[in-house]
């Protein structure tokens, strides 16, 4: 039996190991998928010896950046975005040979594209993590300018302190890449100026658990049209097997 599977840590949100297996046991494949919640990125080298039948594993935060040192190989988009999702684990002359993938960004790019309209032409980026690197680098493509936002200052990014009226009347699409409001702390949201949302705004939230955050809950309250990460995660589950079965 093949197995996968998905390392972070935590994963009591997770959505993609009732994903998988269900898809395995409907289409009859022999795999099972597995969270492998590791408080340090240094337990994947004992999964990756006790865990011969493993074929290939997703990333989730806050490992996205931190296995890179790990793999043997990366492909183009993962190198230009400088973060990883997916790792698909073959055997070369005899020896474990891990390849990194993001999946992440063209998802968010081909989940996003539909609800953008012509003026949206600049985006708070909230985070600055892996997801982050992932959803600008997309933006990028879609001919979208990326402010990055954080608590902490640092050159090129902004603190949620630092958004000004005028910075969020620029700016009509945020994406929220922080686990700010994932279950189980729902009353929490990123601490960006709601009052100064419009309809024009567009907010994007990465989370999916709950399916509505309190970051869209404001947003609609303003007017502003909001998507949650569902579609972006099928999408990413979707080549992420697309990768591990080539």
């Amino acid at each position: 039996m093949k197995l996968y599977g998905l390392i972070g840590y935590p994963l009591g949100h997770s959505f993609s190991q009732n994903f998988f297996n269900e898809k395995f046991a409907s289409e009859r494949i022999d795999a099972r998928y597995v969270n492998f919640e590791i408080p340090n990125i240094g337990y994947l080298a004992k999964i990756l010896s006790e865990k011969n039948e493993l074929k290939g594993f997703n990333v989730t935060i806050p490992y996205k950046q931190q296995i890179i040192p790990m793999l043997n190989e990366l492909d183009s988009e993962a190198k230009a975005i400088g973060a990883v999702n997916v790792v698909k684990v073959m055997q070369r002359r005899g020896r474990v040979w891990l390849k990194g993938f993001n999946t992440d960004a063209p998802a968010f790019k081909n989940s996003i594209r539909p609800l953008l309209e012509k003026y949206h032409e600049r985006a708070l980026v909230l985070g600055t993590g892996g997801a982050s690197k992932a959803v600008t680098h997309a933006l990028n493509q879609l001919g979208i300018s990326s402010q990055l936002v954080s608590r902490t200052e640092r050159p090129g990014v902004l603190t949620y302190k630092n958004l000004s009226p005028e910075i969020m009347t620029a700016h009509t699409v945020i994406v929220n890449c922080t686990p700010v409001g994932m279950y189980p702390r729902t009353d929490e949201c990123p601490s960006i100026p709601y009052g100064q949302l419009t309809s024009r705004h567009l907010l994007y939230d990465l989370l999916y658990n709950p399916d509505s955050t309190l970051f869209m809950h404001k947003g609609m309250a303003h007017g502003a049209p909001v998507k949650n990460g569902i579609e972006m995660l099928l999408l990413q589950a979707f080549e992420s097997w697309r990768i591990w079965e080539t």
